[in-house]
């Protein structure tokens, strides 16, 4: 078989048949391969008339159709299948050959894998897509890692799949070395588990506490997305509440039991953060959140704690009200933001990835999940100071959450004397009220440490570590 495919697929679930006919759409001959024959078959079959395929059976055959230097994309489930898909494949490749990894791995397995690679000649490149099966198929939003030479090869390619900003540039960039693109999905997908969770407690309280109905709450959600709110999240939020369940006719929000589940990506997020030092509170209470939904036999041995009395809101208060819970979800959506690039700063110092992070920014202005209009206000603070500490070191961030503040405390305030959980606006607000703060507890913290355990601290009029000998004549010695 002689190589005329530009590009390969193997791994043809969704995501991988999605991918395979984004390339073919995009004028590319696409050579498809799956462990199950019959998804091949059914692709062509059912897709064939949207671009030129190449059918195969074997790896052997699969690499053969391929033009060098071959560019092969793995769609499989990330981890052992991962590894044994390359194991499989990776003794047919050639130097300058590429393998392009395009699940959720976790990046530490990325650096490991285009490390071994690499010694054999081999490109491995570690690629983040964001946007679900439709952004599959119609532009994703595209974070690939790996070598500057590889993306050489690769980039063009991938800039004519992605999806296109509304000032018509890729939403894909090449990310960095090795595990790199991965990472950025990573913290991606954690800022996601945020914006959810912080969607989730503004519906919460606009039902709870304002007494609205989901179909009400939907048109709430409509109007918000046509201001600085506008994103994909708000958009598909508005098309769930509004939904009705064609069995009860009941609200579908209704009929759907209250248990999220995850899949990794933000429980890793969080892991890496810590390892990093870099505090994601925002996210992690919205990892825990998802995490205390599926306790079940937890909760249900809790339903005899007691509450406070429930009070409901005259129809002016209620849309009062739901204007703050706008002030409170837009300052707690920048707070998660804020959070999830520094991770990113903080990686990619640690891992000398030289990250741009205004580049990262407009990559996800389209096809990710995340998409949000104020990513364009992102995307330029960066590009104005790159080495920005954080995105409430800008100006115009810093104003904007500073005059929502007293609405926001209102509402974090509110759903604690009305007995609504909301973990991630509340940790938001704490989160921007230690970085503002001009003295934190954690200078008692130090003593206690240095009481118990000899750790040493330091001193705020002069340089130097510091050890007290407690008890006795408490004296103070340098270390």
């Amino acid at each position: 078989m002689s190589g005329t495919a530009q590009i390969g697929v193997t791994g043809l679930a969704v995501m991988g048949r999605n991918l395979a006919r984004n390339f073919a759409r995009n004028g590319y001959t696409v050579a498809l391969h799956n462990r199950t024959a019959a998804r091949t078959r059914e692709l062509v079959e059912h897709f064939g008339d949207e671009g030129d395929f190449v059918a195969t059976g074997s790896a052997e055959d699969f690499v053969a159709a391929l033009e060098r230097p071959r560019r092969l994309v793995i769609m499989v489930k990330a981890g052992e299948a991962t590894d044994a898909v390359i194991g499989e494949f990776a003794p047919l490749l050639e130097n300058g050959d590429v393998i392009i990894d395009g699940g959720n791995a976790h990046f530490e397995d990325t650096r490991r894998r285009e490390r071994e690679l690499r010694e054999r000649g081999i490109h491995f490149v570690g690629t983040g897509i964001s946007g679900g099966e439709e952004g599959a198929l119609d532009g994703p939003s595209i974070m690939p890692g790996g070598s500057e030479e590889s993306y050489a090869s690769l980039g063009p390619m991938l800039e004519k799949i992605s999806a296109k900003a509304k000032d018509g540039a890729p939403c894909v960039t090449h990310v960095g070395p090795d595990g790199a693109g991965h990472f950025v999905k990573m913290t991606h997908n954690g800022i996601e588990y945020a914006d959810m969770q912080l969607i989730g407690e503004a519906y919460q309280l606009l039902r709870d506490v304002a007494g609205y109905s989901p179909a009400r709450i939907a048109d709430i959600f409509r109007t918000w997305n046509t201001g600085r709110l506008e994103s994909y999240l708000i958009e598909i939020t508005a098309e769930v509440l509004s939904h009705v369940d064609g069995a009860t006719g009941k609200p579908f929000v209704d009929v759907v039991l209250d248990r999220a589940e995850q899949k990794g990506t933000g429980r890793w997020t969080v892991q890496i953060a810590l390892d990093l030092g870099v505090p994601v509170s925002g996210i992690a209470e919205a990892v825990f959140a998802r995490s205390v939904s599926g306790h079940a036999d937890l909760r249900d041995a809790s339903r005899h704690l007691a509450g406070p009395a429930a009070r409901t809101l005259g129809e002016d208060e209620a849309a009062a009200f739901a204007d703050r819970v706008e002030q409170a979800l837009y300052a707690s959506k920048i707070v998660a933001y804020t959070q999830g690039f520094h991770e990113i700063a903080a990686g990619s110092e640690q891992y000398g990835w030289n990250i741009d992070l205004g580049a990262v920014a407009s990559i996800w202005r389209g096809g990710c999940i995340i998409r949000a209009a104020f990513l364009d206000r992102i995307t330029g603070a960066y590009e104005a100071r790159p080495r920005m500490v954080g995105l409430l070191a800008d100006r115009g961030f810093a104003e904007e959450i500073a005059a929502a503040q007293d609405d926001w405390r209102t509402v974090v305030a509110t759903a604690v004397t009305q007995g609504v959980p909301t973990p991630a606006f509340a940790a938001a607000l704490a989160y921007y009220d230690s970085l503002r703060a001009e003295r934190l507890p954690a200078a008692l913290t130090q003593g206690q440490r240095d009481y118990f355990g000899a750790h040493t601290y330091r001193r705020t009029d002069r340089d130097g570590t510091f050890h007290t000998l407690w008890g006795g004549d408490r004296t103070e010695v340098e270390s």
